[in-house]
């Protein structure tokens, strides 16, 4: 089995898979104040400390959640309801949200439902150029022609390109503007240095950790109302017991996705072996800076449903960008926003390395790709 799915999921590490094993062994409740209890708070906070590390801030501003996408929409809705509440000491209430037309469905999705939840809360969308690159000139033109209190949404790397993003830039209109930054890091993390922001969100089924886990990182001082209320867990901030088992197993993978940098010699073979066996690919984002790791690519007049059946009978594991609930290959929202027709985006895949991927997996990946061509081309000679 080859596989190249690394920006849905990377395999769990043996480091992870041990860490979680250990914690399942405690079976105490890290609100108690008895010795198990006090095990299992032990090791939150060392995982606490790892994933901070990893984000580059401090252990006191790392939440635990189920996920990114509990991270995101925590961030959004807590920022809104936060500077709403922080009226009566000084602080202005945020009315105009900005979220680039490549972020993750979550983001999309739970940025459309606090638009429609506060009252006078405009939604704007940041345009992303051909290349990859949201447009932070619209970005800064939209800030300075309206007005009101901002909170930005954009994500340090696409999940689909791979393409970076200007997220420094940003942080500077926001800062200009007094406006707040929301930046998603999920596939930076263990891929580029974690950009600084208001909120960041991270997960840990991306860098080899368990799924279910993840963090939203806050910055000092930022707007933030709880939405949901409960026992007091992470400081008051995100209510229920904590998922012991998935925090130190995100701990684990953290502290050895701090110290790495994996991908490029593997997607740049890759790259270079599509070239040669597919001279007319297109590779999207190429000409923009890109994770090392992430090649996403059309083998035109090849469905990618076509393409990912006929890969994974080979045992060749691609997918067609991001992961989608339904099991079903859809257009990407990402490739639309980039101007690509439909007739191209339907031949869209996706491969990701990470840390289990190895040259034999390119190969494997060659090979089907070249014998699926073969056989597209046998066809349309007969």
């Amino acid at each position: 089995m080859a596989y190249l799915d690394h920006n849905a999921t990377s395999p769990l590490r043996e480091a992870a898979r041990l860490a979680v094993e250990g914690a399942l062994a405690i079976g105490g409740n890290a609100s108690s104040v008895h010795a198990r209890g006090r095990a299992a708070r032990a090791l939150i906070e060392d995982a606490r400390a790892k994933v901070a590390a990893l984000a580059r801030t401090e252990p006191s501003q790392v939440v635990f959640t189920s996920g990114a996408t509990e991270a995101g929409a925590l961030a959004l809705w807590g920022a809104v309801q936060g500077a709403a509440d922080s009226r009566d000491t000084g602080g202005a209430r945020i009315t105009r949200l900005f979220v680039s037309a490549i972020e993750h469905p979550s983001v999309l999705a739970n940025a459309q439902a606090v638009a429609e939840r506060f009252a006078g809360l405009k939604l704007e969308t940041i345009p992303v150029r051909r290349d990859g690159v949201a447009d932070i000139d619209a970005l800064r033109n939209s800030l300075r022609e309206g007005k009101g209190r901002a909170l930005i949404a954009l994500m340090a790397a696409n999940n689909e390109t791979g393409v970076i993003q200007p997220v420094a830039d940003a942080a500077a209109l926001a800062r200009e503007a007094g406006a707040l930054l929301l930046v998603d890091a999920v596939q930076a993390a263990g891929r580029m240095a974690v950009p600084q922001a208001d909120y960041v969100t991270l997960s840990a089924h991306k860098i080899g950790g368990p799924q279910g886990v993840g963090a939203l990182i806050l910055g000092e001082g930022v707007p933030f109302t709880p939405p949901v209320g409960g026992g007091g867990q992470e400081r008051g901030l995100r209510a229920g017991t904590e998922n012991l088992s998935g925090i130190a197993g995100f701990g684990a993978a953290a502290e050895i996705a701090a110290g790495e940098r994996y991908g490029s010699a593997l997607r740049d073979h890759f790259e270079a072996e599509l070239k040669e066996i597919a001279p007319n690919a297109i590779i999207f984002g190429d000409e923009s800076p890109r994770l090392s790791n992430t090649t996403y690519f059309a083998l035109l007049g090849i469905s990618a449903e076509t393409a990912l059946m006929a890969l994974d009978l080979d045992g060749v594991m691609l997918s067609s960008g991001s992961a989608c609930s339904s099991g079903k290959v859809k257009r990407s929202h990402v490739l639309a926003a980039m101007g690509v027709n439909d007739d191209v985006a339907g031949c869209a895949l996706r491969a990701s390395f990470g840390w289990s991927s190895t040259e034999a997996d390119v190969e494997a990946a060659r090979v089907s790709l070249e014998n699926l061509l073969a056989r597209v081309g046998s066809r349309a000679a007969a």
